[in-house]
C-alpha cells in the first residue's frame, strides 16, 4: 500500500528542497540504485524456514519412538529431544562430529541416495554396554569395535532407523535399510563437500550419560519429495470415499474374524495345600449362586448373561440377557 503524505508533510518536504537541505538529483541516485544482496554460494539456502519447520515436526515424532524402542530394549530411563534442525554443506557436518564415532550409514526406499545417523560415542557405548548386562555407563577409553559389538550395533540401530517409517508417513512412506556401520568420518561419502545437508540434532540421556545423535539427511536426496514438506500438505486431509465393493470386503473380513467367547461358571481361591490335594470327586465351591446367571465374554469384554444346560448330550450355555455396555463388574 503506498504512503499518503499528508498537507504538512509536502510542505516540510518542499521547504527542504527550496533550502537546499535536501537533494533531488541524491533522492533520484538512491531510488534507481541497485539493491545488492550478498549470497554465499558455499552455504546455498536450500530449505526454506517452512521445510525445516516441517523437518523439525516430523523428528519430533522420530525422536518419540527413538526414546520409546530404547527405552525397551535397554530397560533403562532414556530421554530423546530434538535440539536444532538447521542446513549446513556436508564438509562442516563432516568437521564437527568427533574422528571416532558411530555412523549408521542407510538408505531410505524410495528415495534415491544414502543418509546417515551418527551417534556420539559416549551414548553408543553406553546402549553396548546396557545391552551386554551393564549398568550403561560409558567407559573413560573409547576403543575400536570388536566383531561382536559391531554386530549388536548393526541389529540394534538398524531396527531404529525403523522409527522413520512412522515418523515420516505423513509425507512419504520410506523402508528405511542400514547398508553399513562406520567408525571413521573420513570413510564416509555420502555427498560432495558443498553439497546442502538437513541436520537433525537429538540430545539423548541414557541414565546418567549424556550426548548427542544427529541425521545427516542430504537435500539431493529428499529433494523430490520437497514440495510434500509444506505446512499445507502437511495438515490437509483427504477424505476417501469408499465405493460398495470396498465397503462389501471389508464387512466380509469383519464377519469372518474370529474371537474368543468364554463362559464363566464362576471363580474360587485355593491355597496352594489345597489346590494340590484336590483329588476326583472333590467339589469346588465357586463365588457365584446358581441361580444367578453365567457371564458370557467376548474377548475378555462382558457381552451376555447366560444359563447353563445340554443340547444332545453337550455341554451348552443358552444366551439369555445382553449386558449393558459400560456396566462395571464387582471384583468382590
Amino acid at each position: 500500500m503506498v504512503d499518503v503524505l499528508s498537507q504538512n508533510e509536502i510542505d516540510a518536504l518542499l521547504a527542504a528542497l527550496s533550502s537546499g537541505e535536501m537533494d533531488a538529483e541524491e533522492l533520484k541516485k538512491e531510488d534507481t540504485q541497485k539493491k545488492v544482496r550478498a549470497y554465499n554460494f558455499k552455504r546455498a539456502t536450500r530449505f526454506s524456514k517452512d521445510h525445516l519447520r516441517s523437518l523439525t515436526r516430523i523428528h519430533e515424532n522420530f525422536a518419540r519412538f527413538l526414546t520409546t524402542y530404547f527405552s525397551t530394549q535397554l530397560r533403562t530411563f532414556v530421554q530423546i529431544n530434538v535440539v536444532q534442525v538447521e542446513q549446513l554443506p556436508y564438509e562442516e557436518f563432516i568437521r564437527s562430529i568427533p574422528k571416532m564415532t558411530i555412523l549408521n550409514i542407510f538408505e531410505a526406499e524410495p528415495l534415491e541416495g544414502r543418509m546417515v545417523l551418527e551417534v556420539h560415542p559416549n551414548v553408543a557405548y553406553a546402549m553396548l554396554d546396557r545391552m551386554l548386562g551393564g549398568s550403561g555407563n560409558a567407559p573413560s577409553k573409547i576403543n575400536a569395535l570388536t566383531e561382536i559389538d559391531t554386530m549388536i550395533m548393526e541389529k540394534m540401530f538398524g531396527r531404529a532407523l525403523e522409527s522413520l517409517t512412522e515418523a515420516w508417513k505423513t509425507v512419504a512412506d520410506i523402508t528405511p535399510r542400514l547398508e553399513a556401520l562406520e567408525t571413521n568420518p573420513q570413510f564416509m561419502q555420502i555427498a560432495s563437500a558443498n553439497d546442502t545437508i538437513a541436520l537433525i540434532s537429538l540430545s539423548t540421556k541414557i541414565g546418567d550419560t549424556t550426548g548427542m545423535i544427529n541425521l545427516c539427511i542430504p537435500h539431493v536426496v529428499i529433494e523430490p519429495i520437497m514440495p510434500r514438506l509444506s505446512v499445507h500438505h502437511m495438515f490437509v486431509t483427504y477424505k476417501k470415499t469408499k465405493t460398495a465393493e470396498e465397503t462389501e470386503a471389508l464387512n466380509s473380513r469383519i464377519n469372518k474374524s474370529q474371537l474368543p467367547v468364554v463362559a464363566e461358571l464362576g471363580n474360587s481361591q485355593l491355597t496352594v495345600r489345597e489346590f494340590l490335594g484336590l483329588t476326583s470327586g472333590d467339589v469346588i465351591r465357586l463365588d457365584k449362586p446358581v441361580e444367578e446367571g453365567l457371564s458370557i465374554r467376548v474377548s475378555d469384554k462382558l457381552k451376555f448373561i447366560g444359563s447353563p444346560g445340554t443340547v444332545k448330550g453337550k455341554i451348552a450355555v443358552q444366551v439369555t440377557e445382553i449386558a449393558s455396555e459400560g456396566v462395571e463388574e464387582n471384583d468382590e
